[in-house]
């Protein structure tokens, strides 16, 4: 069983303090743009967006959407305007930041072992700048991606949360189709790094080079140290206790949130032929498992949660979903549209989870197979469902693309 290790980039495998690199980067960007606008209007509207990024909790906006639509209008300028000066400025005038960070000692050391060992790495920046502004950091740190095989580099263009919000670390997790295994968040922010990531339910491994102590009353992590210190205390703990544990409100909540936004990721990079194309003939396609999580959650994930709610100790029957493919002919249904519907429906389960106080969460119910069971361990077998057809979009997203490249190389 393999370990996914969720690694920080800024101050964790770069040296990158952001009282340095921030100031700098908001000067070279508003200067460079200085010939379309205001550099102060500029950097004011930088920083609205970014707080707009941190703030999205919309699975169907990407960070790259939220901070557009705030930014040029803030401006006043349409996008397209200034679309090659700012390719120009990640070409021409950001390496040159390469100055104010330096290389962590231990970073690659740390990088190499890992991959030898055969763990699986994500990049777990937050994902507020464009890919290759983090594609030019890990480089930096001597990380370059065409060196070492990251699993995933989180950037604005393909993430819709951001820290501290443990969505972000649910996407993660959900975009790579929820891997099994152990998975371990490393990073040297406690609140951005640290905290979520035990809110929903991973192991943390505080960069914290023994000179901190975790701020009052909060989370403690799972172990501190410096990055050298990672790996042996990984060999020395025993793997079940390193599993995750989502079943917690705020983990589940997480997970719920993360999913459609995981389906908005997977499915933009669908051709209309993709959206229908099965990977065996036993198997669904995108459409199919799309169709059927906006029908379980229209139709027996709300009710379930519903009747629990308004209810005392409600009976909950058993729903056999799995034959609603065929009898109502998902392959032949619009695949953009379903998976609106199911974000739609999303929000609105979240908006009521959202709105309950722990003694709710608590409230009992009887389930045709699970028997005597809560509300929390209803909204566990909704996370747990959210997981399993995430994994089953993914292998099949990647299968089919297989295919095509197959078919096309016998062309």
């Amino acid at each position: 069983m393999s370990y996914t290790l969720l690694l920080d980039l800024d101050d964790t495998l770069l040296i990158n303090p952001i009282t340095g690199f921030l100031p700098a980067y908001l000067q070279a960007l508003s200067s460079h743009l200085a010939p379309y606008a205001d550099p102060e209007l500029i950097v004011k509207s930088l920083l609205g967006g970014t707080r707009r990024m941190i703030a999205n909790q919309q699975p169907d906006c990407t960070l790259e959407e939220v901070f557009a639509d705030y930014f040029y209008n803030a401006l006043g300028i349409p996008p397209q305007a200034l679309e090659q000066p700012i390719d120009q400025f990640y070409t021409e005038v950001y390496p040159a930041l390469k100055s104010i960070t330096a290389p962590h000692p231990h970073a690659v050391q740390l990088v190499e072992s890992a991959v030898q060992r055969g763990y699986r790495l994500v990049i777990a920046t937050n994902p507020l700048f464009p890919r290759t502004a983090i594609v030019q950091r890990l480089a930096w740190a001597g990380l370059s991606p065409e060196k070492y095989p990251f699993a995933l580099i989180p950037s604005m263009e393909a993430i819709h949360f951001a820290k501290p919000n443990p969505a972000l670390f649910a996407e993660l997790l959900a975009q790579l189709g929820w891997p099994d295994g152990p998975v371990i968040m490393v990073g040297n922010d406690f609140q951005n790094d640290i905290a979520p990531a035990l809110e929903l339910g991973f192991s943390a491994y505080w960069v914290s080079n023994g000179s901190l102590s975790p701020p009052s009353g909060s989370y403690a992590p799972s172990a501190s140290g410096d990055l050298r210190g990672l790996l042996p205390w990984l060999d020395s703990m025993p793997i079940a206790t390193l599993q995750s544990n989502f079943n917690t409100p705020s983990a589940q909540v997480a997970i719920l949130r993360s999913t459609p936004a995981a389906l908005d990721q997977f499915c933009r990079r669908l051709d209309a032929t993709a959206w229908s194309r099965r990977p065996a003939s036993d198997e669904w396609c995108p459409t199919e498992i799309v169709c059927h999580m906006r029908d379980v959650d229209r139709e027996v994930n709300m009710q379930r949660v519903e009747k629990v709610l308004s209810q005392d100790n409600p009976f909950l029957p058993g729903e056999d979903t799995g034959p609603w493919a065929e009898q109502r002919n998902y392959i032949e249904q619009d695949g953009r549209n379903a998976l609106l519907r199911f974000s739609a429906a999303r929000r609105r389960l979240l908006d009521l989870l959202l709105s309950l106080s722990p003694q709710d969460w608590l409230r009992p119910a009887r389930h045709a197979i699970f028997g005597p069971t809560t509300l929390q361990e209803i909204v566990t077998i909704i996370t747990a469902h959210d997981r399993l057809h995430l994994r089953q979009i993914s292998q099949a997203i990647q299968a089919a693309s297989a295919s095509r490249r197959e078919s096309l190389s016998g062309e």
